[in-house]
């Protein structure tokens, strides 16, 4: 499996926990820059983070990719539109949550959320 990350760095005791929780070996990590500059489009500047993953069109319809989204909101929300153009479907996303009482703060994998199992959910509530 691929994991996308637009976000903070994964140590390996994270890509562990991802490892055991999809019962799949996390084969290639991709580090991805997500910052924006706020006084321009989001869409544009979130096509390129897209582009910087360096994948082609049959690579996102094919390989087992999952997805560490960015921290902003309006970058994740937009980046999901984005992906689910490019793959055909919402892809799987990776949720951490702060570890209670660590000093330093540090964050371990809470869950993957299988969006496109929830848009299914959603569609039958129409």
């Amino acid at each position: 499996m691929i994991l996308l990350n637009f976000s903070h760095p994964f140590t390996a005791e994270q890509l562990r926990q991802l490892e055991d929780l999809t019962q799949k070996r996390i084969d290639r990590v991709i580090e991805i820059d997500a910052q924006i500059d706020p006084q321009q489009p989001l869409v544009p500047q979130v096509a390129a983070m897209a582009d910087r993953a360096g994948l082609t069109a049959e690579e996102w319809q094919t390989l087992p990719i999952l997805i560490n989204p960015p921290s902003l909101n309006f970058s994740a929300v937009t980046l999901l539109a984005e992906l689910h153009g490019r793959c055909g479907y919402f892809p799987a996303v990776v949720r951490l949550r702060p570890v209670s009482g660590s000093v330093p703060p540090r964050f371990e994998v809470a869950e993957i959320l299988n969006l496109q199992a929830v848009r299914e959910e959603g569609r039958g509530k129409r």
